[in-house]
């Protein structure tokens, strides 16, 4: 069967996605992907481990045009969007489509329109709470307007994924379309704990989102010029939040910015690290109900994580014993590095823990079960 799925990032450090698009594949399914590579950086066209990329570029006004970068983004988006369904017109004609699972509310206009055109089965996988997560980046007008056109578009789809029970309370309380909740578990790397396999200073990791709703700068400033510590940070995100990291890092002598990590090197980087950062504003609410895949990628290789008290994630941390949950201040942050940092038998001991937690019950095999039989289900 032909599954197409839409997502309006680039697909380069996607990991949700991607694992699911690899499970699929290894349970027989073929899947392409229609990305947005709204920074045309890169191929138009790609085979990534088996997944057919498709990627679209829009450019409908300037960058930098002077009716500013949210009318950019909004007509962009709605250019990517009449681009994504006319190309999902051609694939069909190529090879008949059938399943479309739309990645986040901002693909789903073209679902549920394909939906229309082709009479195919819609999932939507609503990583976040959309307009909930866009608020403080967009007036709030703009916010319920998407949260609108969310209960509007969902009444088209057949299956509703979720990433955790808080969003799927959310979307209970709206629709009565079955949910499923598949978590960003990653598949298991051992059974066995293993400490990190090299010498030297204690070493902090983050890879991910870069984005303000994280505690990067709170992170450098914390760790910045502390002795025996070695900070590496890595990821994706808005070029001029992403440059205004750069110069935070460059004024430190041991936090180094790594830029970009492929799908298959982060959980090799992990392994290596003595401890993963986690720490959101707790007062966001996307952020504070989830739980983020360092949790999980910090779990399948047994590596204590630093989260922030009073977020789901760190009431997990807390129950599982995996990691210390802290308040969310660069003092309580510096702290928590330097208690892991001088104490090598709690870290073991909370290495241990997340391994067992990751074993029991936080591990991409359990979620993939749910997938397929989701899939079946259509």
């Amino acid at each position: 069967m032909q599954v197409l799925m839409f997502v309006s990032n680039p697909f380069i450090s996607d990991p949700r996605v991607y694992a699911e698009a690899k499970t699929l594949i290894q349970a027989g399914y073929e899947v392409a992907i229609i990305a947005w590579d709204r920074e045309e950086q890169n191929p138009p066209r790609q085979n990534l481990d088996g997944i057919e990329v498709v990627r679209l570029r829009t450019r409908l006004l300037p960058k930098r045009c002077h009716f500013g970068s949210l009318l950019w983004v909004g007509l962009n988006l709605i250019l990517w969007q009449r681009q994504a369904y006319r190309q999902a017109l051609i694939l069909n004609k190529e090879k008949p489509l059938d399943i479309i699972h739309c990645h986040d509310l901002d693909t789903l206009a073209i679902g549920t329109r394909l939906k229309r055109k082709l009479g195919l089965p819609l999932i939507y996988d609503a990583h976040e709470i959309y307009g909930y997560m866009i608020r403080g980046t967009v007036p709030y007008w703009i916010a319920n307007i998407f949260l609108w056109l969310e209960k509007r578009w969902i009444k088209k789809v057949d299956r509703i994924i979720n990433v955790g029970e808080a969003q799927k309370r959310y979307f209970a309380g709206i629709t009565n379309k079955p949910i499923s909740i598949i978590m960003n578990c990653k598949p298991l790397q051992s059974l066995e704990y293993q400490p990190p396999d090299k010498e030297g200073n204690f070493t902090l990791l983050y890879i991910g989102i870069l984005h303000r709703k994280r505690a990067i700068p709170m992170l450098i400033r914390a760790a910045k010029e502390l002795p025996g510590v070695h900070c590496l940070i890595g990821g994706v995100g808005q070029p001029g939040y992403v440059q205004a990291l750069k110069e935070e890092y460059s004024r430190t002598s041991n936090v180094v910015f790594l830029g970009t990590i492929p799908f298959d090197e982060v959980i090799p980087m992990t392994k290596k690290a003595d401890c993963i950062f986690l720490m959101v504003n707790p007062e966001d609410l996307t952020s504070s109900i989830a739980l983020g895949n360092k949790q999980f990628e910090a779990m399948v290789c047994g590596r204590p994580i630093i989260c922030t008290k009073g977020t789901y994630s760190g009431e997990v941390t807390e129950q599982e014993e995996v990691g210390l949950a802290v308040e969310y201040s660069e003092q309580a942050l510096k702290e928590a590095i330097i208690k892991l940092r001088d104490d090598p038998e709690l870290r073991e001991r909370l290495g241990r823990n997340a391994l067992k937690a990751a074993v029991t019950k936080y591990n991409w095999g359990k979620e993939e079960e749910k997938l397929i039989a989701l899939y079946n289900s259509l």
